[in-house]
């Protein structure tokens, strides 16, 4: 009776070696593109206002850009620091004002 039941039993397929090698090839290069590229800011948050300046977060890895709310576009750098982003502003401010401020006529 043991016999007949060892003979029922389906043969183990062959598994195939080239399965691992292909995930591990397929992680590296997942990797290398992540370290040579970094986050592609897919995912951003909603419009945050602080020291009147508006910006928004990347859900994925936290770098945050200055947003425009008149156009209701992001501009500007990358960077993880506000208060760079917001020192990096400022200096184009006041080299604005000083441009307008240049063309006017002295009384």
């Amino acid at each position: 009776m043991t016999d007949a039941v060892e003979q029922e039993k389906p043969q183990e397929l062959k598994k195939s070696n080239w399965g691992w090698p292909g995930v591990v090839a397929t992680s590296l290069a997942g990797a290398v593109v992540v370290v040579f590229r970094g986050c592609w800011h897919s995912k951003m948050s909603w419009p945050i206002g602080v020291q009147g300046y508006s910006y928004q977060v990347c859900l994925s890895c936290g770098a945050k850009r200055l947003f425009d709310e008149k156009t209701f576009t992001a501009y500007g750098p990358f960077r993880y620091d506000l208060n760079e982003l917001i020192a990096r502003e400022k200096p184009v401010e006041s080299k604005s004002h000083s441009v307008v401020d240049a063309q006017r006529p002295l009384v």
